[in-house]
């Protein structure tokens, strides 16, 4: 029958197609064919579906059907097909074949060698140089973020609804003499905006010192300068997003100091007019409050101190705070308080690093708020400690007992931080903190074991 059907085909460049082997190419050729309206060349092949041949009349009934890939532009007043008008759009040609590609498995080394992938695969590091200058953007704008600047309006302000009314001349003069003190005595790790349009209001973050269970996190309190002011302290509310990470502030956002009049003080301790300022504020709240340890902040905790009870109740409040701390770290990241959202990015994009390195030095065991070593020496003691177990003698029996409760906190510990450690690297990554050693050693944990 192949034979037969082959015989139907006029000219000496025909060739015996079947209707399941026709190609795009082809379809193109007979559509210049049929613009044409030539003649002289061979009969133009239809594509039907498949229906009974005549064989004795050696024709093959013909059946209009639309092109599948593109429609009929011929004239109907027969001018004809102008070759020079077609334009061949390599790019599309390309896009069409990658598709079909699309769902195939092509051995290594095949797509060096197959235009269109290599197009796209072009495609692809062109946009990589975006990602850098996003990332190099949001650095540039941390570089430059002023410790103390002054902004229009806070419209998420704790206190915008109080009502300030027509402030006193004596009133605004003290103000800006503590707008001075700020702008020039701020230590660097705390940022202070200030709003022009309402000058009781001001936002603080304070960075978390060294040695804390506080360390590299950012906090945000919302102060409000009442009329009284400097008559009486001014009020302070704290961002806690629902946590309560020391004795003296709240998860209401309440904060407790002697000097806000909040908790009770010595003379000293409170608020005197002639000499407390804002920025005595700000810097009591880092280093009273965001201390050591926290656990002996609460009231008649610090009798309990020097004891073994006191010491492990001390370190199981530092291994909460660190978990409240983190997922302030994310609350923070996610929704960045307004006007701070430069400072957020670019704080965690560089010590990003430095807080997943203590997250997994925690994890190990040690005491939360301990100075975590540099990678290279954490490598040499690593190594040392594996030589040297080697010849050491092994304990004798009942010489370490493991405190039950201890273990009990350790492993719910971990447990706790191994998931915000894993959202943390997600989210520190987006901001371009340096995360490569920590994906790494994710990406060969997850790998499956040889056989």
């Amino acid at each position: 029958m192949d034979a037969e059907y082959c015989g139907l085909q006029q000219g000496s460049s025909s060739s015996c197609r079947t209707a399941d082997a026709v190609a795009w190419g082809a379809a193109q050729q007979q559509k210049r064919q049929r613009c044409q309206g030539s003649s002289s060349t061979s009969s133009s092949l239809q594509i039907s579906e498949p229906g009974p041949l005549d064989l004795n009349s050696g024709e093959i009934e013909e059946e209009e059907e639309e092109d599948y890939y593109m429609e009929d532009d011929c004239d109907d007043d027969g001018d004809g097909y102008d070759e020079d008008d077609y334009e061949f759009d390599e790019a599309d040609f390309n896009q069409h074949l990658a598709d079909k590609f699309d769902d195939l498995d092509l051995p290594p080394g095949v797509e060096a060698t197959v235009p269109w992938l290599q197009k796209i695969a072009a495609k692809e590091e062109v946009e990589e140089p975006s990602k850098s200058n996003t990332a190099d953007e949001n650095a540039d704008k941390y570089k430059q973020f002023k410790q103390f600047d002054t902004v229009q309006n806070f419209s998420d302000h704790h206190f915008a609804k109080n009502s300030q009314g027509e402030p006193a001349r004596a009133w605004s003069k003290r103000v800006q003499h503590d707008w001075k003190l700020l702008e020039k005595d701020l230590p660097a790790s705390i940022y202070v905006r200030v709003a022009e349009d309402r000058m009781d209001l001001l936002r603080a973050a304070i960075i978390g010192p060294k040695g804390t269970p506080y360390h590299d996190g950012l906090f945000f309190f919302d102060v409000h300068i009442p009329s009284s002011y400097p008559s009486g302290p001014p009020l302070v509310h704290y961002h806690s997003g629902g946590l309560r990470i020391n004795p003296n502030l709240y998860n209401c956002g309440k904060v407790c100091l002697s000097l806000l009049g909040t908790w009770s003080g010595k003379d000293c301790e409170k608020w005197n007019p002639a000499q407390s300022t804002l920025l005595q504020v700000l810097v009591s709240i880092q280093a009273l409050i965001l201390n050591e340890q926290p656990y002996y902040n609460e009231p008649g905790y610090e009798a309990s101190a020097n004891t073994p009870h006191g010491q492990r109740n001390a370190l199981e409040y530092n291994d909460t705070t660190f978990l409240h701390s983190c997922r302030t770290m994310l609350y923070s990241l996610r929704r960045p308080p307004e006007h701070f959202a430069d400072l957020v990015a670019g704080h965690f994009r560089v010590h990003g690093h430095t807080i997943l390195a203590a997250c997994k030095y925690y994890m190990e065991g040690n005491d939360v708020g301990s100075v975590v070593p540099d990678e290279e020496e954490s490598e040499c003691k690593s190594s040392d400690a594996g030589a040297s177990s080697s010849g050491s003698k092994a304990p004798k029996p009942g010489a370490v007992k493991a405190n039950p409760p201890t273990m009990t906190r350790r492993i719910t510990f971990n447990t706790n931080l191994k998931t915000l450690y894993e959202d943390l690297l997600m989210e520190f990554n987006v901001k371009g903190a340096d995360t490569r050693r920590f994906i790494v050693e994710k990406l060969k944990k997850n790998q499956p074991a040889a056989v």
